[in-house]
């Protein structure tokens, strides 16, 4: 790592044009593959994954993409008196190549039902002649300027059926407030306007390039469509932090003296080697995703992972290079408060700040700050852990206001009720059937449903040429995200072992609700084993870097304390309502299934950069002096300026993506802004603290057998500070004798500081 900087900073413009040609190169690369994220989801081996690959291969145009030109007649009049003019519509649109019509007033109409009850409400049905995920914003338009002419006659149209626009990476204007936010603070860390933009350089860099690499991913794995936006926000928060670690230790250097190049090679030594550790953590705890065995979560996982992995090496290789650019400039002006800063940081005690008063107020009674962290914490956490949190996959319900696809969404529940937004669609392989007349099964599999409540309509069976597959449509009378519907679904899915044995085939149900309920449930079931594997990670990776039992069981409960509480939120805001007008949210009720398990992953990750920074500070002055509660104080006070600003930058970059996103990234985002603040100011530096001061030397026990099968993880740099310490060492007994009197320094030297004179 010391080599690493030094070459960087000695041959910073050779890293520099590298970066410079490996970004343009990825934009080109992009733009030429084109998009190809996926707006749907699938699970393998679910049942209706299993109904949709059969109907795939023997009803191949059951797959094929359909949308609802929706529209409704002013109060007071009925469609019927626009009959003429829908059925013009209708035909007009029959025009439009690959597209199949059906006019609600043709004796030929392909749904049961397009007129509501009191015939204010219908809607025209297109199937296309390709997937949905084919559907572009051309498709759209081609169908509104038929269909808007419909205005004219007073109805008001709306479309659904048809994607959003795909989420795209990069920073957009709503994270601009972050971005900006993240500067102001960056600022006041560094006291310079130079050094501050240096982070915030690094990590846009590596948005960009990262953002490139996941689109060139996306045309080999099924990416979402939420994929870049998770990357984006992740790869921008991370890389500000793990810049800013680096920086910040560069510049306190200088404030001693110390010359440009050394410092650093040694600032990416030490606060660098502590990046490679954060950083390794949140990407083994992003591809642990695997471990659940669901394809779109893990690609989403792996995407994420190649942003913190730029983020890692832009810190590491081109932050150096722009530091060595910039050179002696960076060094704080003498007696500024940076330079006196970075000239007593070792000088315990020689002024109170913030962090010394606050560190000094949690050890003081330390139980005190125990028990109030977990039972506030525990509190904002009850919402959640009483089964309060419930989940589903976004539909157009959630989408914004103004967009057409939850206008029709909205329309079509009015008109219709609220199960004409997520039919069911009931499967059947006929190839086993006891009986070869075709009127008794498909008599059969009309009344195989009947006297199930919640049920609305059910169409009657339609079977492909072959003979050997048919399918009927449900239409519940529940909305696709409530309890009612995913009751339904059961009691369907319970009846079908008896259905086979009266029968000799069975039946499955799939469609965009099915697969949504199968999601949820299989993304549940996969929660507690992914979260013994990132806690079990906690312990093992803390019990490597800090040989210490207590300390490694502390982050961890602390970890769940912070999962816990930021869920709790989620709970209060999306589901019960609680500022939800406030922050946007589109519409309150179930989260998005993949939240839990995506915060955790993430969350676990940026709370371990915390304990890192944090308590390798306490570690290396009790290593240096021996007292554990001193040490507490020492080395808190050291750490708590730049994992105060860390936090803070984390915290604005994901609350800025609440505001404006989407149901699947509003929740994610804020849970992680919560998520950090919790875990950052509460349990790191108030619930940690309190509790190594209440155990004193037993924070730092280690069984002997265990310490010496353990291999010794050095991320402070004790090996970079004994090799720095040999090589003085033999220059100094190398170098002739010193004179009686030091020469003084000359006045244009930059780096003869007063400040160094001053200690």
């Amino acid at each position: 790592m010391y080599a690493i900087g030094r070459f960087s900073a000695r041959r910073h413009y050779l890293v520099i044009v590298v970066w410079i040609v490996l970004l343009a190169g990825g934009a080109v690369a992009s733009k030429a593959v084109g998009d190809h994220f996926e707006a749907s989801v699938s699970i393998p081996g679910t049942q209706s994954q299993n109904a949709n690959d059969m109907l795939a291969a023997r009803f191949p145009a059951l797959n094929d993409a359909s949308t609802k030109v929706v529209f409704v007649a002013p109060a007071g009049t009925t469609i019927a008196d626009d009959a003429a003019a829908v059925t013009a519509v209708s035909a007009q649109l029959a025009k439009i190549p690959g597209v199949s019509v059906s006019d609600p007033f043709s004796s030929k109409v392909l749904y049961a039902v397009q007129v509501s009850q009191d015939q204010r409400t219908a809607y025209i049905g297109l199937t296309y002649d390709k997937a949905s995920t084919a559907l572009t914003d051309a498709d759209a338009s081609a169908v509104a300027a038929i269909a808007d002419t419909l205005q004219s006659h007073n109805l008001t149209v709306a479309y659904s059926g048809y994607p959003l626009p795909a989420a795209t990476g990069g920073i957009s204007a709503p994270e601009g407030i972050g971005f900006l936010l993240a500067f102001v603070i960056l600022t006041i860390t560094f006291g310079s306007l130079l050094a501050a933009g240096m982070p915030l350089l690094t990590a846009v860099i590596g948005v960009s390039i990262s953002g490139s690499l996941i689109t060139l991913l996306a045309s080999v794995l099924p990416l979402s469509s939420t994929a870049p936006v998770l990357a984006s926000m992740l790869g921008l928060a991370v890389g500000i932090d793990y810049a800013l670690f680096i920086a910040s230790r560069h510049r306190t250097q200088l404030a001693t003296g110390m010359k440009v190049i050394d410092s650093i090679a040694l600032a990416t030594a030490t606060a660098g080697s502590a990046v490679v550790f954060a950083a390794l953590t949140v990407i083994i705890a992003l591809l642990g995703l695997y471990v659940v065995n669901i394809p779109f979560l893990s690609a989403m996982g792996l995407g994420a992972a190649i942003a913190v992995i730029v983020a890692m090496a832009l810190s590491l290789t081109l932050l150096p290079a722009v530091l060595g650019l910039c050179g002696k400039t960076l060094i704080p002006r003498a007696n500024s408060r940076a330079a006196l800063r970075g000239a007593l940081v070792a000088v315990a005690g020689s002024k109170p700040t913030l962090g010394s008063r606050w560190v000094t107020l949690v050890t003081r009674r330390p139980w005190i700050a125990v028990g109030a962290v977990i039972v506030g914490l525990g509190l904002v956490a009850a919402p959640a852990l009483t089964g309060g949190l419930k989940f589903t996959m976004p539909d157009a319900g959630s989408n914004p206001a103004a967009s057409t696809s939850r206008q029709a969404y909205d329309m079509l529940t009015a008109g219709f009720g609220p199960g004409n937004n997520g039919p069911l669609l009931v499967t059947a392989d006929l190839s086993g059937a006891k009986s070869t007349d075709p009127a008794g099964m498909a008599a059969a599999f009309t009344t195989a449903f009947a006297g199930i409540s919640d049920i609305s309509y059910a169409s009657a069976p339609s079977v492909n040429p072959a003979g050997n597959t048919a399918y009927l449509v449900i239409i519940p009378s529940s909305a696709p995200d409530s309890d009612a519907t995913t009751t339904l679904v059961t009691s369907v899915r319970d009846r079908a072992a008896a259905f086979q044995a009266a029968n000799g085939y069975t039946y499955e149900v799939t469609g965009t609700t099915a697969v949504n309920i199968d999601v949820s449930q299989k993304l549940a079931a996969a929660l507690l084993p992914f979260g013994l594997v990132v806690v079990g990670l906690c312990l093992l990776l803390l019990l490597l870097v800090f040989r210490s039992l207590a300390v490694p069981l502390t982050a961890a409960l602390g970890f769940l304390l912070s999962l816990a509480a930021s869920l709790g939120v989620v709970v209060l805001v999306f589901q019960n309502g609680v500022f939800a007008s406030i922050l946007g949210v589109e519409k309150v009720g179930p989260v998005i299934s993949f939240l839990p398990i995506l915060v955790m992953a993430v969350l676990f990750g940026l709370a371990m950069d915390y304990q890192v920074f944090l308590v390798s500070r306490i570690r290396e002055e009790f290593t240096n002096t021996g007292d554990a509660r001193a040490s507490v104080q020492t080395g808190f006070v050291g750490a708590a300026r730049v994992v105060t600003a860390a936090a803070l930058i984390m915290f604005c970059v994901f609350a800025s993506f609440v505001p404006g996103q989407g149901p699947a990234l509003q929740p994610i985002a804020l849970a992680l802004a919560v998520g950090v603040f919790f875990d950052a100011f509460l349990v790191r530096m108030t619930l940690v603290p309190a509790v190594l001061m209440l155990l004193g030397d037993k924070a730092w026990y280690l069984p002997r057998w265990l310490d010496r099968i353990l291999p010794n993880v050095d991320i402070e740099g004790e090996k970079v500070h004994r090799m720095l310490a040999d090589r003085a060492a033999r220059a100094a007994l190398d170098s002739p004798a010193e004179p009686a009197e030091p020469a003084a320094p000359e006045a244009d030297d930059p780096q003869a500081a007063p400040v160094g004179a001053a200690l």
